[in-house]
């Protein structure tokens, strides 16, 4: 429908687009109130008037197009990439894993930065500094990776007060995922390694040791 009215009615009309195959995450926006896809979200399965209007809590560039900076800046917060705990050099061979560690964080692998978690999060738009959903599930998916040594220096961000804590567990970044990812799921097992980690530090300091 957008194509067409761009192509037939107002040719200036501004949305994001590229596979059509809800893989890249570009088409984003808000249908009916509701953060979806546009390339999941048909036609058919609509009655009445359809309101469509760009991503809720993001800057507006023109139209339905957002300014993402601030989520890419979140992404890039907790380093989202892996950190070995013992480098190998090539001669030694790759980094190997059994199906039962790749099936830890899998799922959070699967997360194609549509940014439809964010719209959905009440505390994203409450709290501008909140890290949220895709991030923290990022950094947890990382944290799952048995090949990866980085967890301490994600903690610092995951831990702090604009981390995992600002979650309520509404869980509507969960709902709206069109991949299932369950970035609320994420956020909540990363409040239990948090507690634990508290646990250790303040009750139990000799296993620092």
């Amino acid at each position: 429908a957008l194509n067409h009215v761009k192509e037939t009615l107002d040719p200036t009309l501004s949305y994001r687009w590229s596979c059509h195959m809800a893989v890249c995450g570009s088409c984003g926006m808000m249908i009916n109130n509701e953060p979806k896809l546009a390339c999941k979200s048909f036609l058919r399965d609509y009655t009445g008037v359809i309101r469509v209007e760009p991503l809720r809590h993001f800057p507006i560039e023109r139209d339905l197009v957002t300014v993402p900076d601030d989520f890419i800046a979140k992404l890039a917060r907790v380093k989202p990439y892996l950190m070995p705990k013992q480098p190998k050099t090539l001669e030694a061979g790759e980094y190997r894993q059994t199906p039962a560690e790749l099936k830890r964080y899998k799922q959070f692998t699967l997360c194609i930065n549509c940014m439809l978690c964010y719209a959905a999060c009440p505390e994203y738009g409450l709290i501008p500094d909140y890290i949220g959903p895709a991030a923290l599930a990022l950094a947890h998916r990382y944290n799952q990776d048995s090949r990866d040594g980085g967890r301490a220096e994600r903690q610092e961000e995951v831990a702090s007060k604009a981390g995992v804590w600002e979650c309520s567990f509404v869980g509507a970044c969960s709902e709206v995922c069109p991949e299932h990812v369950d970035p609320a799921g994420a956020i909540q097992q990363a409040k239990i390694q948090s507690t634990v980690d508290w646990y250790k530090e303040h009750l139990m300091p000799w296993l620092k040791k």
